[in-house]
């Protein structure tokens, strides 16, 4: 009887285990808030501006974001990619319904502020937010962690580090008893231990062997060796618009000042060699912010011209905040001494052991304490805790941070690159040994590495644009680069006329890097009022963008509104266009204000596109009615037909989409083609 009294009062004073469980799970949800706070709270659009930092939802702006749908495709690569309205359809459309998610973008894109907006939407209950009623969210920076510490080690440690009464224990208890978890892991190109097979948490949780059945979000540039296929939707963000580019100058930048707004566009339009750059989130940030910013913003006439002057803006501010002579003149010597920096940053582009974040201690030593630490207050390098564990039996106690340091973005690294790579070109003696170090150097990643380098030393670009004039499909990057060395579009403008006095081709198996150069010279050449003669889409699966002013391939990339260009032949295999489609891409051809033809075909016998057999008049643009633009359809097998504009109405037409009476009416295709035109009337 004694006994059992006392186990009972022992009972009695002794806690709930729920109860314990549910208070350590207030802790750690009070612990994450406070740490995603810290970091939505501190976007720096300007890095050598360190005073002024936004919270993350008064500069988040929907760039681009499209999702990949399937359609009883077994194949990886099958299917299409669909454009979508905002990143929160990510997580609700129907479509993207499953327990893994890649986004997947360029550096710059936009990823890891999409991952600080949700954070950001989820601490604060915003209404409409996918997050809304998660009870938690684990947002972690892949390139803090590696494959020795656990996942539950790793929210501790970067998530919860102030709290004691929070273990990596209980993290895993938490985790398991709560209803609705989800994780986002940002950045997995930066995991220092990607691809490797490590066995690590982080491997786990993409093959689905841990967390099987919490929602997993990975960001990242590139897709992973190994992942869960089978169970994993794919998400791409493809850069800023115009239209997006106009809301962030409004939202983060001048607010509804009409002026300022229309200094930003001047001088982005007074710099047509940016408009690649700047479809790149984060340039175009830092661009609308510097211009607005400066008094006079001058004109670039290449990616180097620009750079050069970026680079210079973030020495000259941090030397004008100080008094000190001394450390003037110690900042005017790291400027332009930094001979080991471009050492440092070419290895991590292009050695052995490539990487983009260094131990703090060992480059300090590297470069100087001074030297260092100047790059780091000026921002061009940025510090950062990572996860000194490296043994597995580390206890969760003993567990420590390190400070790493990398480059603020790595088109910077690129930048300081470049100039180790003129002097390693210089030391070549020969092409043969030129072909053995730039074969190594993929162009298709580090393009602005070889286009700064082009811009640094015309002697060195010149042999480097030999070079790629002998790779294949690099003929049309060589002009880019053409255009670095001599900063002047005069400079290659005979080449450019020459190019598109051609048929200009962009097919979807294409090299990305081939397709964005060709894209770019095409832009140039409108840009110029260079008549471009015939561009080729070769299964690209063009759709026109919300603006209503870009084809998006399916590569992701934007071709815009070429004013200079005469013919467009659009080709595919049996894909079907909606009235809506359709119409979309005549309005977009009408904006082409040179354009003459405009032809949906198929390069080979059968296939080809399925057109609607009627188009409503009213979605036919009037200035390809007073312009008599010819569009017509290439059906294959001897079937030609064109859209009568003013009826909406197919005709049979000449294999040249030509009508009787018109110039170089064809009479044997013709007859075939309305023969075969009649029968398919009569079915």
């Amino acid at each position: 009887m004694g006994n059992t009294t006392q186990r009972k009062r022992k009972d009695q004073s002794q806690p709930d285990a729920k109860v314990v469980l549910q208070d350590k799970k207030d802790i750690l949800i009070s612990s994450l808030k406070s740490r995603y706070k810290l970091q939505y709270d501190a976007i720096q659009p300007i890095p050598y501006i360190k005073d002024r930092l936004y919270c993350v939802d008064k500069v988040f702006v929907e760039g681009g974001t499209e999702i990949h749908i399937v359609k009883g495709a077994t194949k990886e690569k099958e299917g299409q990619w669909v454009r979508v309205d905002s990143y929160k359809d990510i997580f609700t459309d129907p479509r993207m319904k499953a327990k893994r998610r890649i986004i997947e973008a360029e550096a710059g894109y936009g990823k890891s502020t999409v991952a600080l907006q949700l954070a950001f939407d989820w601490c604060n209950g915003v209404k409409d937010s996918p997050f809304k009623d998660v009870e938690i969210l684990i947002l972690l920076r892949l390139r803090q962690l590696n494959s020795k510490i656990s996942i539950y080690q790793a929210i501790k440690l970067f998530l919860a580090p102030n709290d004691p009464r929070i273990k990596s224990s209980d993290i895993k208890n938490i985790i398991e008893s709560c209803s609705s978890v989800k994780v986002l892991l940002d950045g997995y190109d930066e995991f220092p231990d990607r691809d490797g097979a490590t066995g690590s948490d982080v491997e786990r949780i993409i093959t689905r062997n841990l967390f099987r059945n919490i929602d997993v979000t990975l960001t990242t540039r590139y897709l992973p060796k190994d992942y869960d296929k089978a169970n994993t939707k794919y998400i791409r963000l493809v850069g800023f618009d115009e239209k997006a580019r106009d809301h962030y100058i409004r939202k983060a930048v001048t607010g509804n000042d009409e002026k300022s707004v229309a200094k930003i566009k001047r001088a982005l339009k007074e710099n047509p060699i940016l408009d690649d750059l700047c479809q790149v989130p984060l340039l175009f940030v830092m661009f609308s912010h510097m211009t607005h910013e400066k008094t006079h913003f001058q004109k670039f006439k290449s990616a180097t011209g620009f750079f050069r002057y970026m680079i210079k803006c973030f020495h000259s501010h941090m030397r004008n905040k100080s008094l000190d002579k001394h450390a003037k003149e110690h900042m005017i010597e790291h400027e332009s001494e930094h001979d080991e920096l471009s050492k440092v940053a070419f290895e991590g582009l292009c050695g052995e052991n490539k990487q983009l974040s260094w131990r703090k201690d060992g480059l300090c030593t590297r470069l100087g304490q001074g030297f260092c630490q100047h790059y780091i207050a000026v921002g061009i390098l940025v510090e950062e805790e990572v996860s000194a564990v490296t043994n597995e039996q580390t206890s969760a106690t003993d567990i420590q941070t390190r400070t790493d340091v990398r480059f603020y973005h790595q088109l910077f690294c690129e930048w300081f690159a470049s100039f180790r790579l003129v002097e390693i070109v210089v030391a070549t003696r020969n092409a043969s040994e030129l072909k053995n170090v730039l074969d190594k150097v993929d162009p298709f990643n580090l393009q602005y590495l070889y286009r700064f380098t082009c811009g640094i030393s015309p002697a060195v670009g010149k042999r480097i644009i030999e070079y790629l004039k002998s790779r294949e499909d690099g003929d049309k990057f060589a002009i880019l680069c053409i255009l670095e060395q001599t900063g002047e579009v005069d400079g290659i403008k005979d080449t450019v006329r020459d190019l598109c006095s051609k048929k200009v081709v962009i097919r979807d198996d294409n090299s990305k890097l081939l397709q964005r150069s060709t894209i770019q010279l095409l832009e140039i050449a409108s840009r110029f009022d260079i008549p471009i003669s015939r561009v080729v889409l070769s299964f690209c699966s063009p759709r026109v963008d919300e603006s209503g002013l870009n084809l998006i391939l399916e590569s992701g990339l934007s071709l815009s509104i070429l004013s200079s260009l005469q013919k467009l032949w659009i080709d595919d295999d049996n894909r079907r266009l909606t009235n809506e489609e359709l119409a979309a891409i005549l309005s977009y051809s009408s904006q082409c204000t040179s354009l003459k033809e405009l032809e949906f075909g198929y390069p080979y016998v059968g296939g080809g596109y399925i057109l609607p057999e009627t188009i409503p008049v009213t979605s036919i643009p009037s200035s390809l009615k007073s312009r008599n633009v010819k569009v017509w359809n290439n059906l294959g097998r001897h079937r030609y037909r064109r859209l009568n504009l003013q009826t909406g109405q197919w005709q049979a037409c000449d294999n040249r989409g030509n009508l009787p009476g018109e110039e170089g009416f064809h009479e044997v295709t013709y007859q075939f083609s309305l023969e075969n035109f009649n029968r398919a009337r009569r079915k």
